[in-house]
Formats: C-alpha cells, sequence, structure tokens
C-alpha cells in the first residue's frame, strides 16, 4: 500500500513539473512567433477575412477556457475529482497546450500596417524588452512557481506576500502583467496584418476580461481591494484603462 502511494506521488510530481515545463515553453514559442516568425509580411490586402476569422475563434477557444477554468464553482468541480495539489497544474496544461496551439494554427493575415527602421524601430524594441521584464518581474511578485502549479503539486510554501499585492510595478497599475504584454505586442517595428490581429483580439480579450477578474479579487480582498482601486486609478494603461 505505501509503494503505491509514493508510485503516484512521483506520477504526480512528474505531472507538475512538467506542467511547469510546458508553461515555460508556451510562452518562449509565443515570443519565437510574434517577434521572428510572424514578421514576415503577407503580400495583397484581399483575403483577409478568413484567416481573421479562424484567429479569432482560435483565440477566443483559449480565453473561453482561461475565463471559465477561474470560476469558483467549476474549480471546486475539478478539486472534487482532482487532487486540489493538481488542480492548478491541470489548468496550467490545458491552458499552456491551448495558447501553443493559437499560435501553431494562428492564420498569416495580408499587408502591413506600419514599418518602422532606424533608431525608432531600436526604440521600439526597447520598449518591447521592457514590457518582457515588466510582466516577468510582476509574475515573479506573485510567486511564477504559484503560477505554474509547482508550488501546490510539492506542497512547497509560497514566496508571495500575504494578502494583496498593492506595492511595487503594482503601485502603477493594477494589472501590470497585462500591461507588459501590451507593451509586447502593440509597438512592434514591422505591424504585419498578423501582428495586429494578434494584439486587438488579445488586448480586446484583456479588456472585457479585467472587470469580471477584479469583480473575483473584490470578494476575495473586501474593503482592502476598494482601497487599492482608489489608491490605483489605472487598471491596466495608464491614463487610459
Amino acid at each position: 500500500m505505501e509503494i503505491r502511494r509514493d508510485r503516484s506521488s512521483v506520477l504526480g510530481h512528474m505531472f507538475v513539473l512538467a506542467g511547469g515545463v510546458v508553461f515555460v515553453a508556451s510562452l518562449l514559442g509565443f515570443v519565437d512567433f510574434y517577434l521572428r516568425r510572424w514578421s514576415a509580411v503577407v503580400p495583397g490586402r484581399d483575403g483577409w477575412a478568413g484567416p481573421v476569422a479562424i484567429d479569432v475563434v482560435l483565440f477566443s477557444v483559449f480565453a473561453l477556457h482561461h475565463s471559465i477554468f477561474a470560476r469558483t464553482g467549476l474549480r471546486e468541480w475539478v478539486q472534487a475529482r482532482v487532487s486540489p495539489r493538481y488542480e492548478r497544474s491541470l489548468y496550467v496544461w490545458i491552458s499552456s497546450l491551448l495558447f501553443s496551439a493559437v499560435y501553431v494554427l494562428w492564420q498569416p493575415v495580408p499587408s502591413v500596417s506600419w514599418t518602422v527602421t532606424g533608431a525608432a524601430a531600436a526604440a521600439l524594441t526597447a520598449v518591447q524588452i521592457a514590457g518582457m521584464l515588466l510582466a516577468v518581474g510582476a509574475a515573479r511578485r506573485l510567486d511564477v512557481l504559484d503560477l505554474a502549479g509547482v508550488n501546490q503539486g510539492f506542497d512547497r510554501p509560497t514566496t508571495r506576500p500575504a494578502g494583496l499585492v498593492s506595492d511595487g510595478v503594482y503601485g502603477l497599475v493594477r494589472h501590470p502583467i497585462y500591461l507588459g504584454w501590451l507593451l509586447i505586442v502593440w509597438p512592434a517595428p514591422v505591424m504585419t496584418g498578423t501582428r495586429l490581429v494578434f494584439a486587438a483580439v488579445s488586448t480586446a480579450y484583456l479588456v472585457a476580461a479585467v472587470p469580471f477578474e477584479e469583480r473575483g479579487l473584490r470578494r476575495l480582498f473586501g474593503s482592502e481591494y476598494d482601497g487599492y482601486e482608489r489608491r490605483v486609478r489605472w487598471r491596466m494603461l495608464p491614463f487610459v484603462y
């Protein structure tokens, strides 16, 4: 009986660690696709409706999973059938695979919206790098191993501060990871149609999802979150939203 329990624990740890690897790989894969592969300009201006429709459906499938799985009722349903230790890792597995499928299957869209060269291009690239650093820094503040489900699977204590995180980059906007995302996808020196559709669709999802996410945070932290909203006015883009 003890041997069977140990074997189950080892398999669970392998599942969690592999999920963490898939999580990182999906993000690195996106960076490669967005910055390198999607830099190619698709000639012509016609024939964009079909690819855009497919791209919207692809991202919508990922977005629906991302939003629905976060609902408390569904999480409780999953935890009743899967050990709470592995619930987060299961979410990470599904989310990472779906996100990878989005950019691997993303359809190229004709035309280019703008092309910037020289010093201006270098400045835009610097902004994109800053966005990556901002997103990583904000994720580290929440504990990356928590986000990847590793801490839960190994019963490790989190390095995330107790209570609501509201200092550092979280004192700039309430969702700095999303701000980092905007700084990655929008300041492309060459904004191909493929990149533009991805930037627009993903941004639209974030704008729509933030109010629902904050509703859950308000239920969790109560008046503390109300005070945080008063101190930090902007959700994800200073002076805009």
